[in-house]
């Protein structure tokens, strides 16, 4: 693939000749309550199996852990005291510094006195698969289980995956798995009796409900969340969006805000799911440089070309010294 392009359609790249305006998610993580629902919701719709006890984990208020073939949304709980909550401030202070986006290309008035705070909080956040602009796990898949929608999203087809794998390790977000036990039931056949087949080992991931987007419905999630901190929509209006409310944050004295997935010269070329953050991506589980793994695949071709090459010359050049 070589260095990655700039600004792409993703569902355009994949020739679809009806592509519809890109679709993704905006989650706030600074109005998540926690709740669960979302979790909840996408559970019911896919008909997921259950991840798990369901007891609270020892590290954290959490029954699930993180995202995986079962548990498509995943809502994390991060525990912080003053101290912490300073060192948020301030790198989101040196990002300002750096020159984040502005809104609708014009500065925003930015207030970086932070106002009371309290010495302890909690930070919420629903995570989901990002639906990458350049997706690993779409390039790496064998079988072409894994395609991109013309909403510019990828999903899986469970009755093609050979659960060979190389997805799970194609995406850079850890976000494929493969199932391990469970059922599921495909949408055809909501309206009549529920007939359920095994996909124990086939990859699963979030597909942003790609079934109701066809029927022009909003993700389960999206629908059921009661703070509205997940919304769905057409992307780039989702980055404007998103835009907007960080600046409204910073001029509440949150320096700490910052948004994740919008920058479309990063390593995946943005993302379709896009966060807006009270800390640093480590802080929730987030790598802070995402890379599509098969970036570099061109380079290294061109390198074993070399390389096989320089080995063809030796061989034969070997071969006619012992003949002489």
């Amino acid at each position: 693939m070589g260095q990655l392009a700039g600004p792409t359609d993703p569902a355009h790249d994949a020739r679809w000749q009806d592509a519809k305006p890109r679709k993704g998610f905006f989650t706030d993580t600074s109005i998540c309550i926690g709740c669960k629902a979302c979790e909840v919701a996408c559970k019911e719709w896919n008909r997921n199996p259950q991840d798990g006890d369901l007891e609270l984990l020892r590290s954290s208020y959490d029954n699930t852990g993180q995202l995986g073939a079962s548990t498509w949304r995943h809502v994390a709980f991060i525990e912080q005291n003053r101290d912490r909550i300073d060192e948020a401030r301030e790198s989101g202070r040196a990002l300002v510094g750096l020159g984040m986006p502005t809104v609708m290309g014009k500065a925003e008035p930015v207030d970086t006195t932070p106002p009371d705070t309290p010495e302890f909080r909690w930070l919420m956040a629903s995570d989901v698969c990002k639906h990458c602009t350049h997706a690993g796990c779409l390039d790496v898949c064998p079988t072409g289980a894994l395609f991109r929608t013309e909403f510019g999203t990828v999903v899986v087809q469970d009755d093609v995956c050979n659960g060979c794998g190389t997805c799970v390790a194609g995406c850079p977000f850890g976000v494929v798995e493969r199932r391990r036990d469970g059922t599921y039931t495909t949408p055809a056949q909501r309206s009549g009796a529920p007939v359920e087949k095994p996909v124990t080992g086939v990859a699963q991931k979030c597909t942003l409900c790609y079934d109701r987007l066809v029927e022009d419905q909003t993700p389960a999630c999206a629908q059921t969340c009661p703070t509205t901190s997940i919304k769905f929509g057409d992307h780039d209006d989702l980055v404007v969006q998103a835009r907007e409310r960080v600046a409204q944050l910073h001029a509440r004295g949150l320096t700490e805000a910052r948004l994740y997935g919008a920058n479309e010269n990063d390593g995946v070329g943005g993302t379709g799911s896009i966060f807006l953050l009270l800390d640093e991506p480590e802080v929730y589980g987030l790598p802070p440089d995402p890379v599509v793994t098969t970036r570099d695949l061109g380079e290294m071709w061109q390198t074993a070309a070399v390389a096989a090459g320089a080995l063809v010359v030796g061989v034969l050049a070997a071969c006619l010294g012992t003949q002489r």
